[in-house]
């Protein structure tokens, strides 16, 4: 897969969010989401699934950065604090990678630099390559 962050604008849900991958390489990723009414919940805070949304997206673009096809077989997320400013950034960071399973754990911070959440992702790697799938 020549450019991971064209594939993953596919990703209608991610893009209705308003997320922008801003750094991929080898394992890793960066993303970003500028918080907006639509993502608020009762409380005026960040709803849960939004956040989840951003991890979730920069968790796969780390893992398919290889370019082979890496579906999610288990993900989690603690939140630790409430997100109430204008932008979230996630940082996923590859923890272990094998022909078959790979782990991340992905860092959500606000604009103050403060973790608002952790994500662990593991991922299944398919034996498919991401450039045969944009073909069908």
């Amino acid at each position: 897969m020549k450019n991971i962050k064209e594939f993953l604008k596919n990703d209608n849900f991610a893009a209705i969010s308003g997320i922008e991958l801003l750094e991929v390489s080898q394992g890793y990723a960066k993303a970003i989401m500028n918080i907006e009414e639509k993502h608020l919940n009762a409380l005026k805070t960040v709803q849960g699934g939004a956040i989840f949304t951003l991890a979730d997206l920069t968790f796969a673009a780390a893992s398919n950065v290889y370019g082979t096809v890496t579906v999610a077989i288990n993900a989690n997320i603690s939140f630790v604090k409430a997100a109430t400013g204008k932008s979230l950034t996630a940082e996923a960071k590859e923890t272990s990678i094998n022909p078959k399973i790979s782990t991340y754990t992905v860092n959500v911070t606000d604009d103050k630099g403060d973790l608002v959440a952790i994500f662990q992702g593991m991922g299944y790697r398919k034996k498919i390559s991401l450039d045969e799938l944009s073909c069908v």
